[in-house]
């Protein structure tokens, strides 16, 4: 009899160990099917275990493409907001990619933090610390930043808007073909004091190339830190005689303008360019070509193109 009761007892403990088995592995499996995974553009395999919800955005061009696909920031860049972004107001400010606020976003606490792989990989464990994850990308090109957009559509669970927003710039693109002008031209990234030549694999190089325009700069050796940019060569350039000379910058394009005016009137050589002597040196958008314009990017299409 007793030895009755004891089988029963453990018919019973079995029946309710492979109870809880199946719940714990409904649940693990309720848990796998929420989750998101995706890898970025530094190969890291990345799982959250749910869609997103507290977002910050180290730079404008991120934040565009959250805004672009119905999201939302809690964190921005402590820059000047583009009129497209004011919507991002109310957002904290919590630095850039080139030097971020920890303690501003370690208050928000943010389930994903958007930075640049170049410049942020150094602030994987940092922001790691404070429970949240690092999401690294890159804007070198067109390609790239519609890799962003299937990207960042994937992790925010907004696959069907990151495909329409892309195959909006593949129609711009597209009707972009067949009407190139070969303008000759420079395209010059300047902050004081300092002023490169931008490489056909910068964006701002790619985005000229789109647009059907000549890079008098295109076979110019890279610069080692700046592989996107090379030195400006003066005697090239006046071998070149551009049509058209653009200026880009971060900082106040006033004042780049200025001092590059300035270099060039040391060596009266610059004189005899075609872009100095009809006056083309044109400061281009900061929101659009300073920095990665995001989802934005067919607006600085439509800009080189009226050029």
């Amino acid at each position: 009899m007793r030895r009755c009761q004891i089988t029963a007892l453990v018919m019973v403990l079995m029946m309710i160990a492979a109870g809880c088995g199946q719940t714990a592995s409904k649940s693990a499996k309720e848990t796998s099917e929420g989750s998101v995974h995706i890898q970025d553009f530094a190969g890291r395999d990345i799982t959250f275990d749910k869609v997103p919800e507290k977002i910050v955005a180290l730079s404008n061009g991120d934040m565009s493409i959250v805004y672009a696909l119905g999201g939302e920031v809690v964190g921005r860049p402590s820059a000047e907001l583009p009129s497209s972004l004011k919507k991002a107001e109310h957002a904290k400010q919590i630095g850039t990619t080139h030097q971020m606020d920890l303690e501003q976003i370690t208050s928000l606490k943010p389930d994903v933090v958007l930075g640049n792989k170049q410049l942020n990989e150094k602030d994987i464990s940092s922001i790691e610390g404070i429970g949240s994850k690092l999401v690294l990308t890159q804007a070198n090109s067109v390609k790239d930043i519609q890799k962003q957009i299937t990207l960042f559509g994937k992790m925010l669970n907004k696959p069907a808007q990151a495909k329409k927003l892309n195959n909006q710039i593949d129609q711009k693109i597209a009707s972009l073909k067949g009407s190139s002008k070969g303008i000759r031209t420079l395209v010059v990234y300047g902050a004081p004091g300092t002023y490169m030549a931008a490489l056909p694999n910068s964006l701002s190089g790619n985005l000229l190339e789109l647009v059907g325009g000549k890079n008098i700069a295109a076979d110019a050796p890279a610069i080692e830190q700046f592989p996107q940019y090379a030195q400006i060569n003066t005697e090239n350039v006046i071998r070149s005689d551009p049509d058209l000379i653009l200026l880009m910058t971060h900082g106040n394009a006033e004042e780049v303008k200025k001092g590059f005016l300035n270099e060039m009137e040391q060596n009266p050589a610059w004189n005899d360019v075609k872009a100095v002597k009809e006056g083309r040196i044109e400061i281009l958008p900061n929101d659009l070509f300073g920095t990665n314009p995001g989802a934005a990017v067919i607006d600085a299409l439509d800009y080189l193109e009226k050029k």
